[in-house]
């Protein structure tokens, strides 16, 4: 579990840093996304046979930061929406 949890963070650091510009996220958010990126890049990865979802692999690792980074872009954009009502 506590590997889970560093995994996901790590996964959150990398996509924050791979995508450009200013992300106003939080510890917790980045680390929320971390693990929604590696659970999504897990389910992929094990559909391509790479192995289980809990196992760590490179494609599924590579999978989970670009999951992540996919993610990021979908809460600036549903942050900016609720921003402009404001």
């Amino acid at each position: 579990m506590i590997g889970f949890l560093v995994a996901g963070l790590v996964i959150g650091v990398l996509a924050r840093l791979i995508k450009p510009g200013k992300q106003n996220l939080g510890i917790l958010a980045t680390l929320g996304l971390g693990l929604v990126g590696s659970l999504i890049g897990g389910v992929i990865a094990q559909f391509f046979g790479a192995g289980s979802i809990w196992e760590l692999n490179v494609l599924g690792f590579v999978l989970a930061v670009v999951a992540a980074v996919l993610l990021i872009g979908v809460a600036e954009s549903v942050a900016g929406k609720d921003r402009a009502r404001v």
